[in-house]
């Protein structure tokens, strides 16, 4: 079955042309991710819209979207300020969600969005279009993780590599193949990434680092944009899991957990699970 719309999960801090601290603000907002969500939208006149749900600072968030978006010629950005389940079956937002042309879920926790979007007609109205028309669904950090029908909810670092280390609960159900996870470096998200599928080794674990995207396409094809990397965690050839076994808090044990590290350019089947890198010698796109 063919599925026309793209999603682009983003790894939480991409360049919007307004932080000041270095480790953010890379000074390529024209080159970068949201441009690439803009073009992928078909262009500056493209209607975008942004659900902050997942904020605790939706105006905020919103306001810095809707200028960060302006800095690259985008004048037709709305948001659908969704704060409870009610707001999600509102005609005004509903209108927006069968119209817009890209919605942008903002980042904070994921599960207010599944909380207060799941089930309802915007997620409807949401999957259906994704399925039938050129419609784009970015997100970025929470916004990236609901994507997928297994979700993750939480889960502490420090206890890395022990069960219960991740929770898990349903996504929004775009795409069914895998397991996203947002600041997967800065943060230390390995374990709790390596649990989630060693819980579900049917799936692929995407682990997103800072200012780093993908665009996937025919929710199978995907392409990594931004500047630093996406690991993606391959359990189909595990040798030996313990998962099922441990009792909570208890140390885990993978063998023959394939891994990949992706960056700028590179691409990957998700069905056949075939990487294509880009060549030493391209230029950052």
């Amino acid at each position: 079955m063919s599925i026309k719309g793209t999603l682009i999960p983003i790894g939480g801090n991409e360049d919007k042309g307004i932080e000041t601290h270095e480790a953010y603000h890379l000074e390529f907002i024209e080159e970068g991710i949201l441009s690439r969500v803009v073009r992928e939208s078909g262009g500056s006149d493209a209607l975008i819209v942004v659900i902050p749900t997942a904020s605790r600072i939706p105006k905020e968030v919103s306001n810095n979207y809707i200028d960060a978006f302006g800095k690259l010629g985008c004048r037709n950005v709305q948001v659908a300020d969704i704060r409870d389940r009610r707001e999600s079956e509102d005609s005004k937002n509903v209108d927006l969600i069968q119209k817009a042309d890209c919605i942008m879920f903002s980042g904070g926790n994921q599960a207010n969005i599944t909380k207060k979007i799941g089930d309802t007609t915007i997620h409807k109205i949401l999957l259906d279009r994704y399925k039938n028309e050129n419609i784009v669904i970015a997100g970025t950090s929470a916004g990236a993780m609901c994507m997928s029908t297994e979700m993750i909810t939480g889960g502490s670092s420090q206890e890395s590599f022990f069960k219960g280390a991740v929770g898990m609960n349903k996504g929004m159900g775009f795409i069914p193949d895998l397991i996203i996870d947002s600041h997967f470096i800065r943060r230390g998200r390995f374990g709790r990434l390596a649990e989630a599928v060693a819980a579900f080794p049917n799936l692929l674990g995407v682990g997103l680092a800072e200012d780093t995207g993908m665009v996937i396409k025919e929710c199978n094809t995907f392409e990594v944009i931004g500047s630093g990397m996406v690991l993606l965690f391959d359990p189909s050839k595990l040798t030996h899991n313990n998962q099922k076994i441990l009792a909570q808090g208890e140390p885990m044990s993978l063998s023959n957990l394939k891994t990949h590290v992706l960056s700028n350019g590179d691409r990957f089947n998700i069905r056949k699970r075939k990487i294509r890198v880009l060549p030493l010698d391209s230029p950052f796109v």
